[in-house]
């Protein structure tokens, strides 16, 4: 059986895990030793260390692949945290590594339709650090003989997962005519590609991490709205959303791109269990109507 390190041990790793059970001998890097008992739980053995710690790697044992999902720092044009984990394999081999980046290394694209074989221009400091970080693993990759495999993904969506408290709140959105366009994964979906990249991926590949389905942003929220029976969000100008808004929102209104996803899908033949969002929301739409119809019973998302 293979062994596989993840690096990164959050929700979509978790899911990966629940996914694949007894296809691999799973070792999850984590910062926190509470966290060894949840991880021993999931049949998962924990390596208790920290990327911006060298020292707590240098026992990081032989694997055979990588899962790389943790994040750069949040500040600087680099991202130390993936030149620490390389320089930790050493002169491992591992068969492949496969890493989850992001869509926002392309900037923004004017609401285009985006190939993997776009160049990137990343315009603010996350993506920055996320093009530095490709750009080492793709070195280290070449160099080493290692399939490494980037998967750019755009928003993670799930049940627990969806704008809600912004709904709620009434943030406003743009006026259709000035939106920006979103791109969507379901996290579920986002754990079987990264899968299927590690068995499947070629080597060095881009692989777009998201369905077929863009949106405009508040098309999106009008969805979410919807499927919880909740006011849509009101739409404002660009101009006034500038002045109400805050600038970690701004930051994803100003980018619009729609990417496709015919190489991941070609490449890596995966069926998606969430092919567009709709399919989950039509889910919740049906439980909502399921539960809130039994007498004396509180829906399962109130």
């Amino acid at each position: 059986m293979k062994r596989i390190l993840i690096v990164g041990f959050g929700d979509v790793a978790e899911r990966l895990v629940r996914t694949y059970a007894g296809q691999a001998a799973f070792i999850g890097l984590v910062r926190r030793p509470e966290r060894a008992a949840e991880l021993r739980a999931l049949g998962v053995t924990p390596y208790v260390g920290d990327l911006d710690d060298p020292a707590t790697l240098r026992r990081l044992p032989r694997v055979d692949g990588v899962f790389h999902f943790a994040p750069p720092p949040n500040a600087g044009q680099t991202d130390p945290r993936t030149t620490r984990l390389l320089q930790a394999l050493g002169r491992q081999r591992p068969g492949a590594l496969v890493y989850i980046s992001t869509s926002g290394v392309y900037g923004d694209c004017g609401g285009d339709w985006v190939s993997e074989t776009r160049p990137v221009a990343p315009v603010n400091g996350r993506a920055v650090r996320r093009v530095d970080a490709e750009r080492q693993l793709r070195a280290w990759g070449r160099a080493h003989g290692v399939q490494v495999s980037i998967l750019r993904a755009p928003g993670i969506y799930a049940a627990d997962r969806l704008p809600l408290e912004r709904i709620r709140r009434g943030t406003p959105a743009l006026v259709a005519e000035e939106d920006s366009y979103t791109n969507h994964i379901h996290a579920d979906d986002l754990a079987r590609l990264a899968w299927a990249a590690m068995f499947r991926g070629r080597a060095l590949r881009v692989y777009h991490a998201v369905d077929a389905h863009p949106l405009k942003m508040g098309d999106w929220f009008d969805s979410c709205a919807d499927a919880f029976d909740l006011p849509r969000p009101p739409r404002v100008p660009r101009a006034e959303a500038e002045q109400v808004l805050s600038e970690a929102l701004l930051s994803f209104l100003r980018e619009s791109r729609q990417l496709s996803n015919v190489r991941t899908v070609r490449e890596l033949r995966l069926k998606y269990r969430y092919p567009t969002s709709d399919a989950l929301l039509g889910e919740i739409r049906q439980a909502r109507r399921t539960e809130t119809g039994r007498p004396g019973q509180m829906g399962l998302f109130d």
